[in-house]
């Protein structure tokens, strides 16, 4: 997958982790305890703080430039050096798109074990140095330590106009989300570290996790948003419930119109689920009404994504044209109609999984 041919064959990084990519974050409700320990802060040009559990933060330096910071790294969810540095980097670039930003410079985070072969970290970065340069960012330094673990990803400074600022909150009665990758990663990486997963699955999980969520972002520039975020390690019912909360919304999300990868709920069907699905199936389960929908599809929603698309939360008016917008870009990934905000403002937020969502 584009890795250095001379690189050692017995060497397989994902047997260094327990949990790979993004289905090793911290659980939901973990950190949620945590996070509301910590002093808040206040400063009048702090447009997006920690609070809404958002995908990065937003500081407004003058009235046309505001500054979009974010940090993400992980432990390997791929075998391949090359291509783990790609998935990790790809996954940190995605914060800043999903506020509606450009990312501009980067920093490495690394921790690597001091026994292995310098030449596979050199590997690892070499990937994600590859994907920065993809983003028009550029690569200034970073960090490293030695760990047992290896894990690898990136700091991303951005940049967005202040009134330009995508926010994981703001959806509105009518709504309809899009979604601008197919879910299933973590299901799929589950079933290629136990060498279960057809050569097809593991190429296109690889290239789903690869993609950058730049041309989506483009994309949607010409349309209304009104919350946007990226659906990685709690799952689209994770992020959903988020979005659902801080909107105080109800949200119906149509199973059936899902895109998936290719064997995902064949796998998912067999019992390969990452433990970061069970986790986040607890935190939502307060919010969850799962009607009369196949138990596989609460499984498939709960799945920890690595770098996955972002969700557009978009007026049902503007959501054909920008759903024919996203398919002409030829993002490289597959876009999907997954629900509807049926009311927001509500007291009691949900989330509803039906087979079919009705639109206008």
């Amino acid at each position: 997958m584009g890795g250095a041919e001379n690189m050692p064959e017995e060497i397989r990084l994902t047997q260094f982790a327990k949990h790979g990519g993004c289905a090793a974050k911290i659980g939901p409700d973990t950190l949620s305890r945590v996070l509301g320990r910590l002093p808040k802060f206040s400063d009048r040009d702090l447009i997006v703080g920690f609070e809404t559990s958002d995908d990065a933060a937003v500081y407004k330096i003058t009235n046309d430039v505001a500054v979009i910071q974010t940090l993400d790294f992980f432990t390997p969810v791929v075998d391949d050096p090359y291509t783990f540095g790609q998935v990790a980097a790809t996954n940190a670039l995605s914060d800043v798109y999903a506020m509606g930003g450009e990312p501009k410079i980067a920093l490495n985070i690394v921790c690597f074990p001091g026994d292995l072969d310098p030449d596979i970290l050199g590997e690892i970065l070499r990937g994600g140095a590859d994907k920065v340069r993809e983003a028009g960012a550029v690569l200034v330094g970073g960090h490293s330590i030695q760990d047992d673990v290896p894990k690898y990803g990136l700091s991303v400074t951005g940049i967005v106009h202040p009134d330009r600022v995508y926010k994981n909150f703001g959806c509105k009665k009518g709504d309809v989300l899009i979604l601008t990758k197919q879910l299933g990663s973590g299901i799929i990486n589950t079933a290629v570290k136990a060498q279960m997963a057809s050569p097809e699955a593991e190429q296109e999980v690889i290239r789903v996790m690869t993609t950058l969520n730049r041309k989506a972002k483009e994309a949607a520039a010409d349309f209304t948003v009104h919350a946007c975020t990226d659906v990685t390690g709690f799952g689209l019912l994770g992020h959903c419930s988020e979005m659902a909360e801080a909107s105080k919304a109800v949200i119906e999300i149509g199973v059936e119109g899902i895109a998936f990868m290719q064997g995902a709920k064949e796998y998912a069907g067999m019992g390969l689920i990452p433990g970061g699905a069970y986790r986040n199936q607890e935190h939502v389960s307060r919010l969850l009404d799962a009607g009369d929908v196949d138990e596989v599809y609460v499984d498939l929603l709960s799945d920890p994504q690595t770098s996955g698309g972002l969700l557009f939360a978009v007026p049902e008016e503007e959501a054909e044209e920008m759903l024919r917008v996203l398919v002409c870009a030829d993002l490289g990934t597959k876009v999907s109609v997954v629900g509807k905000v049926i009311d927001h403002g509500v007291d009691r937020p949900c989330i509803r999984l039906r087979d079919k969502v009705e639109m206008r």
